[in-house]
């Protein structure tokens, strides 16, 4: 899939050029936003960049959808525990606990 307003990047997809996720434009589109109260929630977009967002995800809306429900499975079953994802930190938070007298977890 390719347009001048949407490009795919580490795993997701984005408007062209910006951190802004194609996700966050499609999600404000579903709750029924209109695009110029989604351009109040992004002002440093353009219009144009805003109506092509929703332009592509009309024209892939089954493949949009898909990986949207696959990312929200992912983020709600996919979190690591902290004591997995940075040991050192957890570590660090264990001892801390310890001197204040808080129960280990």
């Amino acid at each position: 899939m390719h347009s001048e307003y949407i490009e795919q990047r580490d795993g997701g997809y984005y408007l062209a050029g910006t951190r802004v996720s194609l996700d966050s434009v499609v999600y404000s589109f579903n709750e029924g936003k209109s695009p110029e109260a989604i351009l109040e929630d992004f002002p440093l977009l353009k219009r144009a960049q805003i109506y092509g967002a929703i332009a592509f995800y009309l024209d892939h809306q089954a493949e949009i959808d898909g990986y949207l429900a696959c990312s929200e499975r992912e983020f709600e079953g996919g979190t690591i525990p902290l004591r997995q994802a940075n040991p050192a930190l957890w570590e660090k938070l264990e001892r801390a606990r310890a001197k204040m007298g808080e129960p280990r977890t």
